[in-house]
């Protein structure tokens, strides 16, 4: 389709509201540092800026880098700093968390983060995620966390689970099990570090004791985590397989999606849930062993939500996957691309003859959001309650040219974006992947 083809935006009246909104640097567009939705409230893209000079002077300490704390702590409490603004302003605090998850560009930051971690949660640390990523979109930038939190009052309470889980948390991490928010349930990102402190790093069912040759690695770990984690954990939170709404596959390795799909596919029996595949760096984990990390959120057994498959106007990026899965309020869409009758479209590809000619990653994000847009109007809302962006480039100097493009589709609202540049996406050829969550409002007459 012809970017002159793009349907205007619905303009329908957004049912969030966008809580300190600043000016993105250098552009007449915003960001918003946290989005009020109902009873949820999300903060992504979290980093240690001042949101006018790029990571903030204080962190960076010019002129004498090396004095008191480590700068990795100093970034740290500069998020937490921010982060506990965003929770002022929707009246929560670190307590209504329920999900936390951190990128990181070295592993120097991960222990000086995970120190402030336990300062800030004490002894309850919401379930999380912690990978390396390749850049974000500010210099001198090596971490950068997404937050998503439980608005007092609204009827939802959080509760920290306390079972004994099928492996040792590390008190390095400390996170809780699981993590309950009314019927929506929340585990920790499961790798296939081993078990037991001791058998590893690696767990020892999760390689063939012999000889690599012998199995795909990929599909070792992949099984790993879904039976000896991820289900013992989803049971002991009052969930169970089929009820994941949502999964976040981190792969270090491009060559292991088919694989990883085989694998996954078959735990699901052809309902699975709303999927984004996303690249690391490689090595990708703090093991460096390991290839993949599954971070998910689910419904409980016995509760009232119920999940709703959402059929989009393209096929999802992967055979047997689903476009996005609807659940009461929240609608989680699976990681898109510009791909169009089931290849990339043709705007994408430069023309060699006139190369200065057109601006692809425009045209690919025009197709994401006429994508978005419909799986929006299927599921009773619309793309203007989006309340986390996250956006995965293969060159992060594209993404001014997609801010225009979104300040047009959001009517100039205030957005909610997370970018990040990672070395490779899921179809070869194009230059941006967008995972999507999406509010729901209920209908007016129950309101």
């Amino acid at each position: 389709m012809k970017d002159s083809q793009v349907p205007i935006s619905d303009r329908t009246t957004p049912a969030i509201e966008p809580l300190l909104p600043v000016a993105i640097p250098h552009t007449e567009f915003r960001l918003a540092r946290g989005i009020r939705a109902g009873r949820w409230l999300f903060a992504s893209g979290q980093a240690a800026t001042d949101y006018v000079n790029g990571i903030a002077p204080e962190v960076l300490r010019a002129h004498h880098p090396l004095d008191a704390e480590s700068i990795y702590k100093r970034e740290s409490r500069r998020i937490y700093a921010n982060v506990k603004e965003v929770l002022a302003a929707a009246g929560a605090g670190i307590g209504d968390v329920v999900r936390v998850d951190q990128y990181y560009t070295t592993e120097r930051a991960m222990h000086p983060y995970h120190e402030v971690r336990h300062e800030i949660f004490g002894s309850k640390i919401p379930p999380s995620t912690s990978n390396l990523h390749q850049r974000f979109s500010r210099t001198d930038q090596s971490i950068e966390i997404q937050m998503m939190a439980v608005v007092p009052g609204s009827g939802t309470t959080v509760k920290h689970e306390s079972f004994r889980p099928s492996y040792d948390i590390s008190n390095v991490s400390g996170y809780s099990p699981a993590l309950s928010a009314g019927d929506f349930r929340f585990v920790p990102g499961q790798t296939a570090e081993a078990l037991r402190e001791g058998e590893g790093p690696v767990d020892p069912s999760a390689r063939h004791p012999r000889a690599l040759w012998r199995q795909w690695p990929i599909k070792l770990e992949t099984d790993f985590i879904v039976k000896r984690k991820l289900m013992p954990s989803l049971e002991g939170a009052g969930a169970a397989l089929d009820g994941v709404v949502k999964a976040q596959v981190y792969l270090s390795n491009r060559e292991d999606v088919p694989a990883f799909n085989e694998v996954w596919l078959s735990h699901f029996k052809g309902n699975p849930p709303a999927t984004t595949i996303i690249a690391t760096s490689n090595p990708g984990f703090f093991i460096h062993d390991l290839r993949i990390e599954i971070n998910t959120i689910s419904l409980a057994v016995n509760g009232q939500t119920k999940r709703e498959v959402i059929t989009g106007p393209e096929p999802p990026l992967f055979d047997g996957w689903v476009s996005a899965i609807k659940c009461d309020d929240l609608l989680f869409l699976s990681g898109l691309m510009a791909v169009e009758g089931a290849r990339l479209i043709a705007e994408a590809t430069v023309d060699d003859r006139q190369p200065f000619y057109g601006i692809p990653v425009k045209s690919e994000l025009r197709s994401i959001i006429r994508q978005a847009e419909a799986i929006c109007r299927s599921a009773g809302t619309s793309l203007h309650n989006t309340v986390r962006i996250q956006q995965f480039h293969l060159d992060l100097a594209d993404l001014p040219a997609t801010l225009e493009i979104w300040d047009e589709a959001m009517a100039h609202a205030p957005l909610p974006l997370s970018p990040v540049e990672v070395p490779w996406l899921p179809v070869p050829g194009g230059r941006i992947q967008v995972d999507l969550w999406v509010y729901v409002p209920k209908p007016r007459a129950n309101r």
